[in-house]
């Protein structure tokens, strides 16, 4: 079976909708029958595609995201920031930041903080006055920040496919997110000044502030467990989603949310996500075998050195390429079935692997917030039932300040690498 008519028999399928991994499974397994390999060894492949210990922290994480929206975490988040910022014009677009970047540090996904975000912050700024296209716009680029921002799912695959460390990855991803939440909040300030009519909340209340104060110390208290443990090296990433878990069922203990039915839910959220995820993990390793027979990297490294032997040129290229795919499939399956063939090219290129896998998280969630196919606007959209087209519109200029931030971090690949060698990892 040619490889071409195998990338043919993919992308069909893609664009028949079939589930990505059943996709890559299909071709896959028809190129395993085509070349005399046997369907066990196959299975196999898929099986150990998923046999990792770094990857169970891929659930756990989900879990912690999943529960803190079902125990109202987020919202805590939302009524701090609105204390915090009560008279600043534009606060609660400043607001609906400050809630993405506080929840960011304990969700792991941009789709389930799209939701959450979407069924709170777009009404109330709709009431203020504020119009839709950038009261959804600002939701679903902000929502980005969860995928960036450690703990960050793509980040853990990413760490176990290239064999590196998800610590250094975690603590090369905390400055690109700070940067996308202040590129986010300079155009908010920009936008505000060219709406005066936007004005700013209630009077500041210290009364208000200080309730608000104690009910976020909880929540606070997750990403320092999270981090500090990881960092500090106390525990393993996948030790720190085991006590991230727990310690959001004692917080929902505490606050007295936590029930059976919200439990439930939280857990059968998480085992649907999961289980899409480990799936598709499991298939992009059998993909992978077929890239490997088929010498798919060797190739590709030796096409892309004969054409430029400059690392940024390189790196521009897979920008473009990486926001093209980013538009039409999610991250996990993008990031599990291109990083064994980008990683022995980037090498010869001299750039660090964190850098890449950086560079690779932002640039696929830039492309997911793209019309006219980025799956976040699709969970805004399907959230708040208004037209997608005005959806689009208003996302477009969030998308100048990504865009100024991914490219700084392409040039100055120093933004990335300087909080993991700080910290020896």
């Amino acid at each position: 079976m040619d490889l071409w008519l195998y990338v043919v028999l993919l992308i069909a399928l893609l664009l028949l909708r079939v589930p990505v991994a059943f996709a890559m499974i299909g071709p896959s397994m028809l190129y395993f029958y085509t070349n005399g390999l046997s369907a066990g060894y196959a299975a196999t492949s898929i099986v150990n595609g998923i046999n990792s210990f770094p990857l169970l922290a891929v659930p756990l994480f989900i879990f912690v995201g999943t529960t803190a929206n079902h125990l109202g975490i987020a919202t805590r988040l939302y009524d701090f920031a609105r204390a915090l910022l009560p008279r600043l014009p534009g606060n609660l677009a400043y607001v609906n930041l400050t809630t993405a970047v506080g929840f960011s540090w304990i969700s792991g996904s941009a789709l389930a903080d799209a939701a959450s975000s979407s069924k709170v912050q777009v009404p109330q700024m709709l009431k203020a006055g504020y119009p839709y296209g950038f009261s959804a716009g600002l939701t679903a680029s902000s929502s980005l920040l969860s995928t960036v921002m450690p703990p960050s799912i793509p980040a853990v695959l990413f760490a176990a496919t290239a064999s590196i460390s998800t610590g250094a990855l975690f603590a090369g991803s905390v400055l690109p997110a700070v940067l996308m939440a202040v590129g986010l909040a300079v155009y908010i300030a920009i936008w505000v000044r060219l709406h005066p009519e936007i004005a700013g909340g209630r009077p500041f209340e210290g009364a208000v502030l200080a309730r608000a104060s104690v009910r976020v110390i909880g929540p606070i208290l997750m990403p320092v467990i999270i981090l500090g443990g990881i960092f500090s090296g106390w525990f393993t990433p996948t030790e720190s989603a085991g006590i991230a878990s727990a310690f959001v069922l004692l917080l929902g203990a505490i606050y007295r949310t936590l029930t059976l039915r919200r439990l439930w839910a939280a857990t059968k959220e998480t085992v649907i996500m999961s289980g899409g995820v480990l799936l598709i993990l499991g298939a992009s390793n059998l993909l992978g075998q077929v890239l490997t027979r088929e010498q798919v990297s060797r190739n590709l490294g030796e096409a892309l050195t004969s054409l430029t032997d400059n690392p940024l040129v390189f790196l521009l290229l897979l920008n473009v390429l990486l926001i093209l795919l980013g538009i039409f499939l999610e991250a996990p399956p993008v990031i599990l079935i291109l990083v064994p063939i980008l990683l022995p090219i980037a090498a010869e290129y001299g750039i660090d692997p964190v850098h890449l896998g950086v560079i690779m998280i932002v640039n696929l969630m830039i492309g997911s917030l793209t019309p006219p196919v980025g799956a976040v606007l699709f969970v805004v959209g399907s959230i708040t039932r208004k037209p997608m087209g005005e959806l689009f519109r208003g996302v477009l200029p969030f998308l100048i300040p990504l865009g100024i931030v991914l490219l700084l971090l392409t040039v100055f690949p120093g933004i990335v690498t300087i909080v993991p060698t700080w910290l020896g990892l």
